[in-house]
């Protein structure tokens, strides 16, 4: 029931957040290996991009690949939170006097996004050339045409065989690892905090809102390179403004979408890269373009400059910032939900 829970949290979120998944993918594709002034852009900034899509494929064309997406977030979150979840009950992620440890948090986190993004990575793949699929007029990138899901997961192995379902999934698993630790480690760590002030005791619903919203903040100051040093100062600046005090859901929330965009400008490359490597395909429909993460790097940055390697940093942010919060809000309240019929 664990992984179902986790699963249902994550295909939920998707529902909402597939439309900026849908217009990041054209971003990252656009003008591939192409220098900027080599390529008239199909799409000119994110209302533009929704616009164009709207008109030239349908309103329903933003939300392209929503059933690989959300098998894709049923079961990346299904493994990921149900497997993390399970340890939690366990009390493998405590300490002897029954404390959160950091350590076996992290360990435990880390090892749920690994074999998470190991589970999820043929559905990414499919999700991607669907989403990129498009009318020949605002088409990027190569397209793949596929009768539904289930034709699409056939042609691939058809075509490229079990490898092909696994592009990119040494950058999805480093990605995932990172961003794991730090998201369900903090999210925890915050609850548990919060719940220890009286903050939200009488709210299941606002508590994990909260602890959702924290965990943004911390996730963003783990992942980026800051230093023990900077972390405290954060939080010296932040007691300091006195906004915890009179409104910690609020500043929680604010200061999660504000550091986001550093998470964000951290993560946009390898996201960049792992939309290349997923989309590119089979040998036999031509020249590989890229032999791996590191040469999918250099090219891109060689060709399209630096500011290649930022493409789709708008929709990115747009879409990370509202699935995180809403996937752990709806796993914690399925969690509460099924914990009190267990017990009932």
């Amino acid at each position: 029931m664990d992984f179902v829970i986790g699963g249902l949290a994550g295909a939920g979120a998707t529902i909402f957040t597939n439309p900026m998944d849908v217009v990041k993918t054209r971003f990252q594709l656009q003008g591939e290996l192409r220098a900027r002034n080599e390529h008239t852009p199909r799409y000119r900034g994110i209302f533009h991009a929704l616009y164009v899509i709207a008109r030239n494929d349908g309103v329903l064309a933003l939300q392209k690949g929503l059933a690989p997406a959300m098998l894709l977030g049923f079961t990346m979150n299904s493994v990921r939170l149900g497997m993390y979840h399970i340890a939690e009950v366990q009390g493998m992620t405590k300490s002897k006097n029954g404390d959160i440890s950091i350590n076996k948090t992290i360990f435990w986190s880390s090892m749920s996004g690994v074999l998470s993004g190991v589970a999820a990575n043929p559905a990414s793949v499919l999700k991607t050339r669907i989403q990129a699929a498009a009318h020949p007029s605002i088409a990027v990138g190569r397209q793949y045409r596929y009768n539904g899901m289930a034709d699409g997961f056939i042609t691939i192995y058809k075509n490229e065989g079990i490898r092909g379902f696994f592009a990119g999934v040494n950058a999805t698993c480093a990605r995932l690892a990172v961003g794991s630790a730090a998201q369900l480690t903090t999210f925890s760590t915050a609850k548990e905090v919060l719940h220890s002030y009286g903050i939200c005791q009488r709210s299941p619903l606002g508590l994990a809102f909260s602890a959702s919203a924290l965990s943004g903040v911390m996730v963003a100051i783990a992942i980026c390179p800051f230093d023990v040093t900077a972390v405290r100062l954060v939080k010296a600046k932040i007691l300091e403004l006195g906004f915890c005090e009179s409104s910690p859901a609020t500043l929680a929330f604010a200061a999660s979408l504000v550091c986001g965009v550093l998470c964000v400008l951290v993560e946009t490359p390898l996201d960049v890269v792992n939309t290349r490597l997923y989309n590119q395909g089979p040998a036999s429909k031509g020249e590989v373009l890229y032999k791996g993460v590191f040469d999918c790097l250099r090219k891109i940055y060689i060709t399209e400059g630096f500011h290649g390697l930022y493409k789709g940093l708008g929709p990115l942010y747009l879409r990370i910032a509202p699935h995180t919060t809403l996937s752990l809000v709806i796993w914690d309240m399925l969690n509460n939900l099924f914990d009190k019929n267990k017990k009932s």
